[in-house]
C-alpha cells in the first residue's frame, strides 16, 4: 500500500529522496495550531518515522486553526488524536506519540541526537528557547523552528530566515532578548518560519492560559502555512541530499 500512496511525490522526486524520506527519523515538538499541520505534511510526503511530543488535550478553542481539533476530539490527548490520524494515512508508518512537554524537568528525557531532524512547535518562551539551546549543540542534527504565528491574517508575508535576521515577530525579539539576558546563545545558526505581520486583537479572551501572559488570535490558513512551510524545510533538505549523492554517483 505504501508504494501506491507516495506514487505522485515518488514521480517529483525520485526513489532515492524516497528512500531518504523513509529512513529520516524526526522528532516534532508541538502539535497545535503549527504542528499538526507540519505532521501532516511530513507523512503525506513519505516521512515515516516520526515522533510527535505535546502535553495538551484538544480544547474547543483548538478547532478554528489546528488540524486534529474537531467537535469529536475535544477532550482527547492531542498527541493520540494526531496519532490515528497519521496512521490513517500510512498504516505502515512508524509514529511515536509522547503526551510530555519539553522542559527542563523533561529535557533529559529526550535524546536529540537519535534524530535526524528536529522540529520547534512549542509555544511557550522558555520551553522553547531551552530546547533551541539544546537542538543546536546537536551537530548531526538538522533543525527548524516556528515563530508566533498568531495576530496575522496575510499568508504573503510568511518567510523564513535564519533565526537572527528574522525581523518584525515579537516572539524572535522576545527570544533574542533572553538569550541576550542571560548571555547564552544558540551554538549554531538556524532556520525559522515567522511572519513580520502584526495585527490587533479585536476583543479580550477570557481564556487562560499557564504559559502565555495574554492570548492572541489566530487564523487556520497562517497556522498552516507555517505548518506546511517547516514541513517543506525537512523536504527540501532531504531532496536536496538525495540530489547530490545521485549526482555524485
Amino acid at each position: 500500500m505504501a508504494q501506491s500512496i507516495f506514487d505522485r511525490t515518488a514521480l517529483l522526486l525520485g526513489d532515492e529522496a524516497m528512500y531518504r524520506m523513509a529512513n529520516a527519523r524526526v522528532l516534532l515538538f508541538g502539535v497545535g495550531g503549527v504542528g499538526s499541520w507540519c505532521a501532516e505534511a511530513l507523512v503525506r510526503s513519505g516521512i515515516s518515522n516520526l515522533t510527535i511530543v505535546d502535553m495538551d488535550d484538544v480544547s474547543i478553542t483548538n478547532i478554528n486553526r489546528q488540524l486534529l481539533a474537531t467537535t469529536a476530539s475535544v477532550g482527547r490527548v492531542k498527541v493520540e488524536v494526531m496519532k490515528e490520524r497519521l496512521l490513517l494515512i500510512n498504516p505502515d508508518a512508524n509514529i511515536t506519540a509522547i503526551h510530555n512537554v519539553y522542559n527542563e524537568e523533561t529535557a533529559s528525557m529526550f535524546n536529540l541526537s537519535e534524530y535526524d531532524y528536529v522540529i520547534d512547535a512549542i509555544d511557550s518562551l522558555k520551553d522553547k528557547a531551552l530546547l533551541i539551546l539544546n537542538a543546536t549543540k546537536e551537530k548531526g542534527i538538522k533543525f527548524f523552528s516556528s515563530m508566533g504565528a498568531a495576530l496575522k491574517m496575510d499568508p504573503t508575508q510568511i518567510s523564513v530566515a535564519e533565526f537572527w535576521d528574522a525581523k518584525g515577530c515579537p516572539l524572535a525579539r522576545a527570544l533574542r532578548k533572553k538569550f541576550k539576558q542571560s548571555k547564552t546563545y544558540p551554538a549554531r545558526d538556524f532556520k525559522c518560519v515567522y511572519s513580520p505581520e502584526l495585527l490587533d486583537n479585536a476583543s479580550v479572551s477570557d481564556e487562560v492560559c499557564d504559559y502565555k501572559a495574554q492570548i492572541n488570535g489566530s487564523m487556520a490558513h497562517i497556522t498552516g502555512t507555517f505548518g506546511f512551510t517547516l514541513a517543506g524545510l525537512v523536504l527540501q533538505d532531504i531532496y536536496k541530499k538525495a540530489t547530490s549523492s545521485t549526482k555524485g554517483e
